[in-house]
């Protein structure tokens, strides 16, 4: 036996090809005389279709006091109607094959059916009772407002879940709505009842600031006819509000190092960031780019220097959540305590360099090459398509958006990527948060160059400054 390489086969070894192409499907846009939007995607041979009824309404532009309620209440929406309570409006969907679900985010609200396309008919007027005639039952009420109370008590043993809330809360200012979690807190959550939930869902009930998308294969279905029959009458809510300015500043106090003290945890939980950027941003596909190569992917320099090189972790990573107003950005890794300072040190020196230095031309390469060749694998069902039109929507991005993605993500430059690490990276004003044993790693931590170290017991939340 031998060890040789045979010269043929290392010869014809693959290399990386060039991306196919790709054409993001049309859409057609159709306002109804309500105001009401209907955005039609035909894709021959995809019978199952998906329709989703979007509101420009998300848990950041509810009332503080009210913090949690758009959550909850797209979790209670499909739990009864006027007509139907909630076992027999899952019995109702069922006898259709279809599935119907309801959801919200920082951003929106949405209201859903995939459903075979011979069904749409039957399957959108489902759909538009529960918009329509939505009762939110008491009893699922309590139900859902209990889960989320002992959601809330999980958090606060789950280390990932704890230094994502104590890091938000530590970034932002607490009358900004990303202070806390999208799902509230326990002092908001307990008093919430069906009234507030109704509210909740009220407040995105006009049709001037509602879509429905329909996508799947439409030959015959003529879906804008269906949604105008169904929804032609509804008019905007009285409890309606048109979302003002969303507050994303910063907690005053820039640079700083914040320690949950977790006794006897074997792993150190960090985040090292800062409130980011909106969605709508012009260079939001430098972005991108820079995202990937710092914390994107598996050979990010993130994730070569704390895992391959350092052997701390099992992977770090680096992004930012891009909202209709500056979410956060935030580096993360879980590590061995005992490396928890060496670890910090590295983190912070990448997110210098990469603001000092420019990537090189094979880095550039990789993430433009993954970014451009993942992006047709998003859209293989009709589902995906939905909720891209959707954020299409949400963020107010001109309708070639996700048509030119991967030309402009292919021309992004080694420049580009410098200036948008100078212009979205601020190391000065950079806020660790850590979760930890602070027996064994605040004395450590306390010489990364964050400065004085503020140690909060597990139980206590932080606050701004």
């Amino acid at each position: 036996m031998t060890d040789a390489v045979d010269p043929i086969v290392e010869a014809t070894r693959p290399t990386p090809g060039h991306p196919r192409p790709y054409q993001f499907p049309a859409f057609e846009r159709t306002r109804l005389a309500n105001g009401l939007e209907v955005v039609t995607v035909h894709l021959p041979g995809r019978p199952l279709i998906s329709a989703q009824l979007l509101l420009r309404n998300g848990a950041a532009d509810e009332p503080s006091a009210e913090g949690g309620a758009t959550v909850l209440s797209a979790r209670a929406l499909t739990e009864g109607t006027e007509r139907y309570d909630a076992i027999a409006l899952v019995e109702a969907t069922e006898r259709l094959g279809a599935s119907l679900h309801a959801d919200a985010s920082w951003d929106a609200y949405s209201v859903g059916v995939e459903v075979p396309a011979s069904r749409l008919g039957p399957a959108l007027e489902l759909l538009a009772e529960v918009v329509a005639h939505p009762t939110f039952p008491e009893a699922e009420v309590e139900r859902i407002r209990d889960e989320r109370l002992n959601d809330i008590l999980q958090a606060q043993a789950d280390a990932r879940r704890r230094v994502e809330e104590a890091f938000n809360a530590t970034i932002y200012r607490d009358d900004s709505p990303y202070h806390r979690p999208s799902g509230g807190t326990r002092e908001t959550v307990v008093p919430l009842d069906r009234a507030g939930l109704a509210r909740a869902w009220t407040r995105g009930v006009d049709p001037a600031r509602m879509t429905m998308i329909v996508a799947g294969d439409l030959d015959g279905v003529e879906p804008v006819r269906l949604v105008e029959q169904l929804m032609a009458d509804r008019a905007r809510a009285d409890g309606a509000v048109t979302p003002g300015p969303i507050s994303a500043e910063p907690s005053p106090g820039g640079r700083r190092l914040r320690l949950v003290d977790k006794p006897g945890a074997p792993q150190t939980e960090i985040r090292v960031g800062h409130v980011g950027v909106p969605r709508r941003i012009p260079d939001f596909h430098a972005l991108s780019v820079l995202g990937a190569i710092l914390g994107g992917l598996f050979n990010s320099r993130l994730n070569m220097k704390l895992r391959e090189e350092k052997g701390y972790t099992y992977g770090a990573h680096a992004g930012w959540d891009l909202r209709r107003a500056a979410g956060p950005f935030a580096a993360r890794a879980a590590v061995n305590t005992e490396v928890t300072a060496a670890a910090l040190g590295d983190l912070l020196a990448e997110l210098e360099r990469i603001r000092s230095e420019r990537v090189t031309a094979a880095e550039l390469r990789a993430a433009r090459d993954y970014l451009i060749g993942v992006f047709p694998l998003r859209f293989e069902t009709p589902g995906p398509i939905v909720q891209a039109l959707s954020g299409m929507i949400v963020h107010d991005l001109p309708d070639d958006e996700l048509a030119t993605y991967r030309d402009r993500i292919d021309a992004v430059s080694v420049d580009d990527v410098l200036a948008a690490a100078r212009a979205h990276i601020d190391v000065e004003g950079a806020v660790a948060v850590l979760v930890g044993d602070a027996a064994i790693i605040a004395a450590s931590v306390g010489t990364v160059g964050f400065g004085p170290v503020d140690v909060i017991r597990d139980d206590e939340v932080p606050t701004e400054g």
